[in-house]
């Protein structure tokens, strides 16, 4: 590959400079497609959707590409680019579908406590995650299933890192309040 044995950031630097989607441009998608992919995927929710999601997000990286200022890691930039075009392609969609959907979810379709384990549950965590607002439902995925840090969901959502952790932990409370069958071990 073209930008083996360069850092992201000595890419960046260089695709900046380039007046299309160069070497050092076409080093970087061939580094991040996957985890790009994966990261929408799990923001979504689909495959089609996250298909859709990653080419929006390079597509972006590109056009911005001289915005990268190196404050932080290139991914961890990346990845905030990712999360905001996530964001604004689930806005767009039709949210009184999915708001309707998960007003129907009650806790008795989650089931009894200590009635069964994880996969006789009725609901799945998409649905209850989907009784979250965007960047709520973002901020735990990104932490929970992407095991992003405090200081990287700061970057990317443009907050301080306490306003995080307390983002995070009131949409944790916000989940439990909701489906109190749960139990969070």
């Amino acid at each position: 590959m073209e930008g083996t044995g360069r850092t992201d950031e000595q890419l960046a630097r260089e695709a900046a400079r380039e007046d299309s989607d160069g070497p050092a441009f076409q080093a970087l998608v061939q580094r991040y497609r996957d985890q790009v992919w994966q990261i929408c995927f799990r923001l979504m929710g689909n495959a089609e959707d996250a298909s859709d999601a990653a080419q929006e997000v390079f597509v972006r990286l590109f056009l911005h590409r001289g915005r990268y200022q190196q404050k932080s890691k290139y991914s961890t930039w990346m990845y905030g680019v990712a999360l905001r075009t996530c964001l604004s392609m689930r806005r767009a969609r039709s949210r009184r579908v999915r708001r309707v959907q998960a007003a129907e979810i009650t806790p008795e379709m989650v089931g009894q406590p200590g009635e069964a384990n994880t996969t006789s549950l009725r609901i799945d965590l998409q649905q209850m995650l989907n009784t979250l607002n965007e960047e709520d439902r973002a901020l735990l995925i990104l932490k929970y299933a992407q095991g992003h840090s405090y200081d990287q969901l700061a970057e990317m959502f443009g907050l301080s890192v306490s306003a995080c952790k307390m983002r995070v932990s009131r949409a944790r409370e916000k989940l439990q309040q909701r489906f109190p069958e749960i139990k969070n071990d």
